[in-house]
Protein backbone atom coordinates (compact mmCIF):
# COMPACT_ATOMS: atom_id res chain seq x y z
CA UNK A 1 0.00 0.00 0.00
CA UNK A 2 0.80 3.32 -1.01
CA UNK A 3 0.96 5.73 2.37
CA UNK A 4 1.81 9.91 1.74
CA UNK A 5 2.23 11.31 5.40
CA UNK A 6 2.08 14.67 5.78
CA UNK A 7 3.26 16.64 8.80
CA UNK A 8 3.52 19.95 10.26
CA UNK A 9 4.32 21.22 13.58
CA UNK A 10 2.64 19.35 15.90
CA UNK A 11 5.06 16.66 14.50
CA UNK A 12 8.10 17.95 16.39
CA UNK A 13 6.68 19.71 19.14
CA UNK A 14 6.14 16.66 21.29
CA UNK A 15 9.98 16.71 20.57
CA UNK A 16 10.52 19.99 21.80
CA UNK A 17 10.79 21.81 19.08
CA UNK A 18 8.21 24.78 18.46
CA UNK A 19 9.18 25.15 15.04
CA UNK A 20 6.32 27.62 13.60
CA UNK A 21 4.70 30.93 14.10
CA UNK A 22 2.32 31.64 16.89
CA UNK A 23 -1.52 33.55 16.93
CA UNK A 24 0.46 36.42 17.00
CA UNK A 25 2.93 36.30 13.81
CA UNK A 26 6.00 35.50 16.07
CA UNK A 27 8.62 32.74 16.25
CA UNK A 28 10.51 32.90 18.73
CA UNK A 29 10.05 36.26 19.99
CA UNK A 30 10.55 37.70 16.53
CA UNK A 31 8.33 38.83 13.67
CA UNK A 32 8.15 36.39 11.41
CA UNK A 33 9.28 38.53 8.51
CA UNK A 34 12.16 39.76 9.91
CA UNK A 35 13.77 35.97 9.92
CA UNK A 36 11.91 34.46 7.77
CA UNK A 37 11.90 36.64 4.41
CA UNK A 38 14.72 37.64 2.04
CA UNK A 39 13.90 40.92 2.55
CA UNK A 40 14.63 40.49 6.65
CA UNK A 41 17.88 38.83 5.29
CA UNK A 42 18.97 41.46 3.28
CA UNK A 43 17.69 44.15 5.81
CA UNK A 44 19.57 42.03 9.07
CA UNK A 45 21.94 39.56 8.43
CA UNK A 46 23.30 38.51 11.39
CA UNK A 47 19.67 38.95 13.40
CA UNK A 48 18.56 35.86 10.69
CA UNK A 49 22.14 33.70 10.71
CA UNK A 50 21.56 34.20 14.92
CA UNK A 51 17.95 32.76 14.98
CA UNK A 52 18.64 29.52 12.38
CA UNK A 53 21.94 28.97 14.63
CA UNK A 54 19.53 28.93 18.15
CA UNK A 55 17.42 26.69 16.58
CA UNK A 56 20.00 24.40 14.70
CA UNK A 57 21.60 24.05 18.29
CA UNK A 58 18.13 23.04 19.85
CA UNK A 59 17.50 20.52 17.32
CA UNK A 60 20.83 18.91 17.94
CA UNK A 61 19.68 18.48 21.54
CA UNK A 62 16.19 16.94 21.40
CA UNK A 63 15.86 13.24 19.69
CA UNK A 64 12.64 11.72 17.60
CA UNK A 65 9.42 11.12 19.32
CA UNK A 66 7.11 7.87 19.43
CA UNK A 67 5.29 9.18 16.50
CA UNK A 68 8.24 9.84 14.05
CA UNK A 69 9.55 6.38 15.10
CA UNK A 70 5.92 4.64 14.64
CA UNK A 71 5.47 6.34 11.21
CA UNK A 72 8.86 4.95 9.72
CA UNK A 73 8.31 1.37 11.34
CA UNK A 74 5.41 1.26 9.00
CA UNK A 75 7.95 0.93 6.12
CA UNK A 76 8.55 -2.50 7.09
CA UNK A 77 5.01 -3.20 5.64
CA UNK A 78 3.82 -0.24 3.30
CA UNK A 79 5.56 1.94 0.64
CA UNK A 80 5.57 5.14 2.79
CA UNK A 81 6.83 8.62 1.77
CA UNK A 82 6.87 12.02 4.40
CA UNK A 83 6.26 14.79 3.26
CA UNK A 84 7.20 17.40 5.57
CA UNK A 85 6.59 21.40 6.52
CA UNK A 86 9.02 20.89 9.44
CA UNK A 87 12.97 21.95 8.76
CA UNK A 88 14.24 19.28 11.36
CA UNK A 89 15.66 15.82 10.43
CA UNK A 90 13.76 14.41 13.19
CA UNK A 91 11.51 11.98 10.70
CA UNK A 92 15.27 11.16 9.48
CA UNK A 93 16.60 10.09 12.86
CA UNK A 94 13.53 7.76 13.78
CA UNK A 95 14.32 5.71 10.40
CA UNK A 96 12.46 7.29 8.06
CA UNK A 97 13.72 6.68 4.56
CA UNK A 98 11.81 8.50 1.96
CA UNK A 99 11.52 12.38 3.50
CA UNK A 100 10.39 15.19 0.89
CA UNK A 101 10.97 18.96 2.65
CA UNK A 102 8.58 21.61 1.77
CA UNK A 103 10.35 24.08 3.46
CA UNK A 104 13.71 23.26 3.34
CA UNK A 105 16.17 22.14 6.05
CA UNK A 106 18.12 23.26 9.41
CA UNK A 107 20.97 21.21 8.37
CA UNK A 108 21.97 22.84 5.11
CA UNK A 109 22.93 26.33 3.85
CA UNK A 110 22.90 27.02 0.42
CA UNK A 111 24.90 29.69 -1.71
CA UNK A 112 23.25 32.98 -2.03
CA UNK A 113 24.85 33.27 -5.80
CA UNK A 114 24.01 29.54 -6.97
CA UNK A 115 20.49 28.21 -5.49
CA UNK A 116 21.55 24.35 -5.92
CA UNK A 117 25.00 24.82 -4.34
CA UNK A 118 23.47 23.01 -1.13
CA UNK A 119 25.99 21.69 1.87
CA UNK A 120 24.97 20.01 4.69
CA UNK A 121 26.53 22.34 8.06
CA UNK A 122 25.72 21.38 11.72
CA UNK A 123 27.77 24.47 13.49
CA UNK A 124 27.05 27.99 13.65
CA UNK A 125 26.56 30.12 10.23
CA UNK A 126 28.11 33.17 10.23
CA UNK A 127 28.81 36.63 8.31
CA UNK A 128 31.99 35.61 5.83
CA UNK A 129 30.71 31.74 5.72
CA UNK A 130 31.52 31.68 2.04
CA UNK A 131 30.50 29.17 -0.31
CA UNK A 132 33.32 28.22 -3.34
CA UNK A 133 32.01 31.04 -5.16
CA UNK A 134 32.70 33.58 -2.53
CA UNK A 135 29.51 34.38 -1.76
CA UNK A 136 27.64 34.54 1.35
CA UNK A 137 26.08 31.24 2.95
CA UNK A 138 22.49 31.47 3.62
CA UNK A 139 20.37 28.91 5.63
CA UNK A 140 18.55 26.24 2.95
CA UNK A 141 15.14 27.33 4.14
CA UNK A 142 12.15 28.36 2.39
CA UNK A 143 11.24 31.86 2.93
CA UNK A 144 8.04 33.60 2.69
CA UNK A 145 8.00 35.14 -0.98
CA UNK A 146 10.32 31.98 -2.28
CA UNK A 147 9.31 29.15 -4.37
CA UNK A 148 8.68 26.02 -2.94
CA UNK A 149 10.78 23.70 -5.22
CA UNK A 150 9.65 20.27 -3.93
CA UNK A 151 5.31 21.27 -4.29
CA UNK A 152 5.01 19.55 -7.58
CA UNK A 153 6.96 16.27 -6.40
CA UNK A 154 4.64 16.58 -3.12
CA UNK A 155 1.34 16.38 -5.17
CA UNK A 156 2.59 13.96 -7.27
CA UNK A 157 3.68 11.83 -4.10
CA UNK A 158 -0.34 12.62 -2.72
CA UNK A 159 -2.00 11.38 -6.04
CA UNK A 160 -0.71 8.47 -5.91
CA UNK A 161 -0.92 7.73 -2.38
CA UNK A 162 -3.93 4.86 -1.43
CA UNK A 163 -3.78 6.53 1.66
CA UNK A 164 -3.37 9.92 3.34
CA UNK A 165 -2.11 10.62 6.88
CA UNK A 166 -1.83 14.35 7.55
CA UNK A 167 -0.04 14.62 11.43
CA UNK A 168 0.09 17.67 13.29
CA UNK A 169 -0.81 20.60 11.26
CA UNK A 170 -3.89 22.81 10.51
CA UNK A 171 -3.37 22.51 7.01
CA UNK A 172 -4.45 26.23 6.79
CA UNK A 173 -1.04 27.40 5.27
CA UNK A 174 -0.72 27.25 1.74
CA UNK A 175 0.91 25.75 -0.55
CA UNK A 176 0.74 22.71 1.67
CA UNK A 177 -2.44 22.69 2.57
CA UNK A 178 -3.37 22.25 -1.09
CA UNK A 179 -2.17 18.92 -0.99
CA UNK A 180 -5.12 17.16 -0.13
CA UNK A 181 -6.77 18.01 -3.16
CA UNK A 182 -4.55 16.03 -5.15
CA UNK A 183 -5.77 13.18 -3.60
CA UNK A 184 -7.88 10.75 -5.54
CA UNK A 185 -11.55 10.29 -4.72
CA UNK A 186 -10.58 6.73 -3.40
CA UNK A 187 -7.89 7.43 -0.91
CA UNK A 188 -8.48 6.95 2.55
CA UNK A 189 -7.44 10.52 4.90
CA UNK A 190 -6.38 10.67 8.12
CA UNK A 191 -6.21 13.71 10.01
CA UNK A 192 -4.59 13.65 13.27
CA UNK A 193 -4.23 17.12 15.10
CA UNK A 194 -5.57 18.74 18.43
CA UNK A 195 -8.00 21.04 16.65
CA UNK A 196 -8.34 19.58 13.45
CA UNK A 197 -9.40 21.78 10.72
CA UNK A 198 -11.69 19.07 9.06
CA UNK A 199 -14.28 16.53 10.13
CA UNK A 200 -14.90 12.59 10.19
CA UNK A 201 -16.54 11.56 6.46
CA UNK A 202 -17.25 8.63 4.38
CA UNK A 203 -13.35 8.98 3.41
CA UNK A 204 -11.80 10.98 6.11
CA UNK A 205 -10.87 9.79 9.64
CA UNK A 206 -10.09 12.39 12.32
CA UNK A 207 -8.26 12.01 15.55
CA UNK A 208 -8.58 14.77 17.80
CA UNK A 209 -5.32 14.24 19.24
CA UNK A 210 -1.53 15.01 19.62
CA UNK A 211 0.47 13.03 17.00
CA UNK A 212 1.98 10.61 19.89
CA UNK A 213 -1.30 9.13 20.68
CA UNK A 214 -3.16 9.67 17.32
CA UNK A 215 -0.49 7.80 15.20
CA UNK A 216 -0.57 4.90 16.93
CA UNK A 217 -4.68 4.78 16.35
CA UNK A 218 -4.15 5.19 12.80
CA UNK A 219 -1.78 2.70 11.97
CA UNK A 220 -4.25 -0.06 13.50
CA UNK A 221 -6.70 1.25 11.41
CA UNK A 222 -4.48 0.66 8.60
CA UNK A 223 -4.31 -2.93 9.84
CA UNK A 224 -8.46 -3.45 9.33
CA UNK A 225 -8.16 -1.84 5.79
Amino acid sequence: MKIAVLTGAGMSAESGLNTFRDSNGLWEGHDVMSVASPEGFQRNPTLVLNFYNERRRQLLQVQPNSAHIALAELEKEHEVVIITQNVDDLHERAGSSRVVHLHGELLKVRSTFKEDLILDWREDLNLGDFCEFNHQLRPHIVWFGEMVPMMEVAMELVAEADVVIIVGTSMQVYPAAGLVQYASYTTEIYFVDPNPSMGSSERITVFAEKATTGVPKVIDALKKL
